[in-house]
């Protein structure tokens, strides 16, 4: 009877390796955006973005904030340049093979949205695959949604390289660093 005691402990070890190995397979990484739009004619989505435009992401923790390093290049983008900054921000992200995604906003939300407002997710592979879904929103008189620009897009990043997304008039610039 004793001899079988250990093997009935055998799955839940194995369970336990398992489980570690996928916490490991994760890594910290500082994630850095500057989302900006070009001075070109705003270029409409033909669509308003949809209520639950943050679902299955988490917004940032105010925790997980990091001081922003691309400032150099969100300098350059001035109205001088024929650009405006719209969003600039830094946080710190576990980025794993399974995914993991979060919501960005930023201004005065008014019926649930925000005059910028997305999601990113990543997912660590051989590069870093980025899905980004980012709306820029404009809004009537009354606060009601009244037209967006959207930036749809899956590109694969290098760590520590500076990768610019492009949409028309709208521009991203990120850059995910291993910390």
């Amino acid at each position: 009877m004793r001899a079988l005691r250990p093997l009935t402990l055998l799955p839940l070890l194995m369970l336990c390796l398992l489980t570690s190995n996928a916490a490991l397979a994760e890594r910290l990484y500082q994630v850095e955006v500057i989302v900006f739009r070009q001075a070109a004619t705003p270029i409409s989505a033909g669509q308003l973005p949809p209520d639950n435009w943050a679902q299955d992401t988490q917004p940032i923790d105010g925790n997980n904030l990091r001081s922003t390093a691309l400032n150099a290049e969100a300098g350059k983008l001035t109205a001088n340049n024929g650009y405006q900054v719209l969003l600039h921000q830094a946080w710190a992200q576990s980025i794993g093979n399974s995914g993991s995604g979060v919501a960005l906003m930023t201004g005065f939300e008014q019926f649930g949205h925000h005059p910028i407002e997305g999601t990113l997710k990543f997912r660590e592979g051989r590069l870093i695959e980025l899905e980004t879904d980012v709306w820029v929103n404009q809004f009537d008189d009354s606060g009601t949604l009244s037209d967006s620009e959207r930036i749809k897009q899956t590109t694969r990043l290098k760590s520590g390289e500076l990768t610019f997304v492009d949409n028309g008039s709208l521009g991203m610039l990120v850059r995910v660093n291993p910390l």
